[in-house]
């Protein structure tokens, strides 16, 4: 992380932890945090699967979760792995042997639930599975399908039993010499995911995998996971997130990308300051930053524009982002490039003219990038 010395406040500094590979992308030791997702296509729709796949990579997904409930869906495995273009993590309950299966396959990391895959011998031979094919593995607790040994110690879910389930599973991995893991610990409340993740943190230097699991649908669990996950990742927990919303996966990547946005902990495509609008706005701005994000959605380059109603606190947020517009009076508003006032606009050609200058200093911003990179 780089440090903030103007703004200190700004500084988050991050759990230390070991570094894995999930295929191609580090998890931990400093590297970004990742940002997942899950298919809800049938995995042997191979071809619905890839479009889904496909469809978040471009959102920005760094790595995508598929489940592996059966035979037939390991099979597809195969198809899916070699022609995915971020790496696959297979998604494994009850039955060991799609573990095994879905590590052959081409799998770029194992998710395994201590509480439902089965005895140490079993969960040995998925290890066996992922050291013979490069593959990692994610120890996935999750509250509501913990051990029946630990339900009754403690009597119910509790954050000390996720964490010793956790625990326990990774000395499995580790008595068999195996270190590539990562582990998670979820749970659908959200001070019980937290305190379990503050332990889990404390407990051991693996990568850990932030989530809030069955958090809802994409207003309400979008609220719980920017609660749970943000207070945990301000407090610098967490080096890789899936954000589990029941709606279209590329909302998780939305969400958690913004979420990342929000700590300064990475950065993607246009971050827009707008504000919420009252009766002294010159134009209409609700609809036109809900044109505006979509009309931007193309653009990769971290950048920021604000999008203000009027002249209270816009010149203000224009000093602080790349292109702004702040509304003023007969039909017009000032554009602002770089932080200075630049020239008026009217209102009826502003969307079209603060894409192109979006688009324009996006273009500006990458080609900078490439030249610094190339030094």
């Amino acid at each position: 992380m780089s440090l903030n010395h103007i703004r200190p406040w700004r500084n988050i500094y991050r759990r230390e932890s070991r570094q894995i590979m999930v295929g191609n992308v580090p998890v931990g030791g400093g590297a970004p945090i990742t940002v997942q997702t899950m298919t809800n296509t049938l995995t042997t729709d191979v071809a619905g699967t890839l479009a889904q796949i496909e469809a978040a990579t471009e959102a920005g997904a760094d790595i995508v979760r598929v489940s592996v409930p059966d035979e037939d869906s390991a099979r597809a495995m195969k198809e899916i792995c070699a022609n995915s273009p971020v790496p696959i993590v297979a998604d494994i309950h009850f039955h060991y042997k799609r573990g095994i299966e879905a590590a052959e396959a081409g799998a770029a990391c194992l998710r395994i639930n201590p509480g439902n895959i089965g005895s140490e011998a079993r969960v040995k031979e998925v290890i066996r599975a992922a050291r013979d094919n490069n593959c990692s593995i994610r120890i996935g607790v999750n509250a509501g399908s913990l051990e029946k040994h630990l339900l009754d110690k403690y009597g119910e879910p509790t954050p000390d039993a996720m964490v010793e389930s956790g625990l326990d599973h990774i000395k499995i991995l580790q008595d068999n010499d195996f270190h590539e893991f990562k582990i998670s610990c979820k749970a659908s409340d959200v001070f019980m995911a937290a305190a379990a993740y503050q332990k889990l943190a404390e407990a051991t230097d693996a990568p850990i995998h932030l989530g809030i699991t069955e958090a809802g649908g994409l207003t309400s669990g979008t609220i719980k996971s920017a609660i749970g996950l943000g207070n945990l990742l301000w407090m610098g927990i967490g080096d890789t997130i899936r954000v589990s919303l029941s709606a279209d996966p590329v909302e998780e990547i939305k969400v958690g990308y913004e979420i990342l946005k929000s700590l300064g902990l990475r950065h993607r495509g246009v971050n827009i300051i707008s504000c919420p609008s009252c009766a002294r706005q010159g134009f209409d701005v609700i609809k036109t930053v809900e044109i505006l994000e979509d009309r931007l959605s193309h653009i990769k380059t971290p950048m920021s524009l604000s999008i203000i109603g009027c002249v209270v606190n816009g010149p203000g947020e224009a000093l602080m982002t790349d292109v702004g517009f702040t509304g003023g009076g007969n039909g017009a508003g000032m554009v602002y490039l770089a932080g200075k006032q630049s020239h008026k606009q009217s209102n009826a050609d502003m969307i079209e003219h603060i894409v192109e200058q979006v688009e324009k200093k996006a273009e500006e911003l990458a080609a900078a990038e490439a030249a610094e990179a190339a030094e």
